[in-house]
């Protein structure tokens, strides 16, 4: 039996890392940060931002809303403010449904 790799949970992430996850550069991810209440990534002493696994998904819900469906960034704001629970809950069935998607294209090159 081949060894499986764990997924590998880190408590914070640099800013380095976000940005990378998400293509863009550092200045939008601290315009949205300046932009959306959800968004407080920790500063250590240097002021570096560290960015927990609840900003990176408040990060993919933004992205989703402003990149994917189109919202200005005060319909987004104004969408978070009003559909909170479900914007997350959707954002979850996202992620999921991305990961099958991954695993799906990985089997189709295996057969």
């Amino acid at each position: 039996m081949p060894y499986k790799e764990r997924d590998i949970n880190k408590m914070y992430y640099t800013m380095g890392e976000v940005t990378e996850m998400f293509n863009v550069n550092a200045s939008q991810i601290r315009f949205y940060e300046k932009e959306f209440d959800i968004l407080q990534p920790k500063k250590n002493k240097k002021g570096n931002r560290l960015f927990t696994p609840e900003d990176i998904e408040n990060l993919k819900i933004i992205f989703n809303l402003v990149d994917e469906k189109g919202f200005t960034l005060k319909g987004a704001k104004e969408y978070l403010k009003n559909n909170k629970s479900d914007v997350k809950e959707n954002q979850k069935i996202i992620d999921s449904l991305e990961k099958l998607k991954v695993f799906l294209v990985k089997l189709a090159e295996e057969l």
